[in-house]
């Protein structure tokens, strides 16, 4: 590829809006444009790096039996509201056609494959099976920002296993984690696979693989001995904190404008973890409407922070959102000086009340501080069941650097950013569906599903962040959108004739390469050579035509050496 034909230029700036570094790069070097909001045009040299990252993850899906197929973005609106997502999926992009017929554009693909399934599978010797495709995926994300991190319209790679049982599933899943694990690894991205909430996908578990980033916008806990690892939405700790040999009396005590935790405990002269924190939802069960949910009092000692999606899995996941200081006080409570001292608490859902959904840390220590429900008011030595109930004990802690991990070791908090997902979906579509196979005795049975994704512009995203310097990009030969970057430097047609000459031999010798052939100042060229990020630069000068060699650079080191002009292609293929 000569530069002079390339279509776009290299910018000196990047865009006011560019905020991360691979964002600033990837646009600088020509590499994407921006059309709108999480919209992005791939350029040539973009789009061959794409395509390299494609062409990995086919041979490593293709290595344990993947069947790459190609599926259809237009999804037919009932095909999702079998499976209950039509109205669940936030992110879904709705279109309506004619005659008012409704679709989704591809959020992403269960609804399609278990669609397949009822069609394509018809016994056990059916299974097992592992189908993937590449393809555009669109959703209506919030909050489209960070370059290819965040899009609404994206590349992804996505897989879906089909199965006999939970056992066959188990069997498979492995091999899928070492399938990913060869990816990242492959693309200069080695990941962490981390335990991970299952989310809107649903389904029995899943892994999460995260690059650690200090701008990642996600956070993954692992164990000081790196035995535990988990995402921040699934993490587990142990609450340490043993109750008093002798509980205190419950006593009100005046806290005049002491309405926050930190507030509170300076003011009465206790530690934080001392106290007890009151968090206040509405939560509506998933499919039904909002006026259908209830207020929920979330309870958690004051160290520590509500984790939403453990608290939203908790209560069997919906649709949840912070409570009005309305619902606050129409639920009995007071807005600052809240605890569920004095409130009709629910036994269950079904129950009149107030729903308290406590974390297992009020146990984990005793004589706290809670509010007194009363303007100005607290309590000291309120102890749990003795003073006050709970509708509900579950896990709704965040986990947090300095806590202790199930293993014993202490955890760390890490900013990451996530790079691939895989779920256990198990029985979670085929039974909304009912896609089923005969088993050996004729008997039909659930197909269990599983689904593995990796966004490729995010993944390309990565890459730059995790491989790059102050003047540019610097791509691992893997993924380079060439391999060699060939620069003709000076004036005169013995040059420009060496250039030629040096391009057509390499050319034909196998290697991609991207000429500068254009008629500008070398520093200019070396500039955008950097910038670029190409694995090997190759300059054509006139002093090394007087001693026939040619500067060879490779774009990771700052040693530059001198190779003979008729042994190129011998040393790079060598290299």
């Amino acid at each position: 590829m000569r530069l002079s034909k390339s279509f776009g230029k290299t910018l000196r700036d990047a865009p006011a809006d560019a905020e991360i570094i691979s964002h600033k790069l990837l646009i600088r070097a020509n590499f994407i444009r921006p059309l709108g909001a999480g919209i992005y045009t791939f350029m040539p040299f973009g789009y061959r790096v794409l395509r390299n990252i494609w062409n990995i993850m086919a041979q490593e899906m293709d290595a344990i039996g993947g069947q790459e197929m190609w599926m259809p973005n237009i999804h037919p609106a009932d095909k999702w509201r079998a499976t209950d997502r039509w109205d669940t999926m936030d992110v879904l992009m709705k279109v309506e056609a004619g005659g008012g017929r409704e679709y989704a554009l591809s959020a992403t693909h269960e609804e399609v494959v278990v669609d397949l399934a009822q069609k394509e599978i018809e016994s056990y010797r059916d299974m097992h099976r592992l189908v993937y495709h590449i393809s555009k995926k669109f959703r209506d994300e919030p909050r489209a920002r960070g370059g290819l991190l965040r899009l609404r319209e994206f590349v992804m790679k996505d897989a879906y296993s089909l199965d006999t049982s939970e056992e066959a599933l188990d069997e498979f899943y492995p091999s899928m984690l070492q399938a990913y694990h060869n990816i990242f690894n492959r693309c200069g991205t080695p990941a962490v696979a981390i335990n991970a909430d299952v989310g809107a996908m649903g389904g029995k578990s899943s892994h999460e693989f995260v690059v650690p980033h200090e701008l990642g916008e996600d956070i993954f806990i692992e164990s000081e001995d790196g035995q535990y690892s988990a995402n921040v939405e699934a993490a587990e700790f142990i609450r340490e904190g043993e109750k008093p040999a002798s509980l205190a009396p419950l006593e009100k005590v005046k806290t005049p404008n002491c309405k926050t935790i930190a507030q509170v405990a300076d003011f009465i002269g206790v530690e934080t973890s001392q106290t007890l924190k009151a968090v206040f939802y509405w939560w509506s069960p998933a499919g039904k409407p909002e006026k259908d949910g209830r207020f929920i009092f979330g309870l958690v000692r004051g160290d520590l922070d509500v984790n939403e999606v453990k608290l939203n899995n908790a209560l069997g996941g919906g649709v949840l959102r912070a409570a009005t200081e309305k619902e606050i006080i129409a639920a009995g409570a007071t807005p600052g000086y809240a605890s569920p001292i004095g409130l009709k608490v629910a036994k269950d859902m079904e129950d009149e009340g107030v729903y308290v959904l406590a974390d297992p840390s009020i146990e984990a220590g005793g004589d706290f501080v809670v509010g007194a429900n009363e303007e100005e008011y607290h309590y000291t030595g309120a102890n749990y069941p003795r003073d006050h109930q709970i509708s509900q004990m579950a896990d709704i802690a965040q986990a947090d650097s300095g806590h202790l991990a199930p293993n014993g070791s202490r955890l760390i908090a890490r900013k990451c950013i996530e790079a691939g997902h895989c779920f256990k979906l198990g029985t979670r579509y085929s039974e909304a569906t009912n896609a089923t196979y005969l088993d050996e005795n004729g008997k039909p049975q659930l197909v269990f599903m599983g689904s593995y994704g990796i966004g490729l512009d995010r993944l390309m995203a990565i890459i730059v962040e995790l491989h790059h310097d102050k003047d540019g990009i610097i791509w691992p030969e893997s993924v380079a959108p060439y391999d060699i970057h060939l620069l003709h430097l000076g004036k005169g047609d013995d040059v420009k004739e060496a250039g030629e000459k040096i391009y057509s031999e390499l050319t034909q010798a196998g290697f991609s390469v991207l000429f500068d052939d254009r008629n500008i100042s070398a520093g200019v060229k070396f500039k955008d050579a950097d910038l670029i990020g190409i694995p090997w630069r190759v300059g054509i000068g006139k002093r090394g035509l007087e001693s026939g060699t040619a500067e060879i650079k490779k774009r990771s080191e700052s040693d530059r050496q001198d190779v003979p002009l008729d042994e190129l292609v011998t040393f790079f293929k060598s290299s």
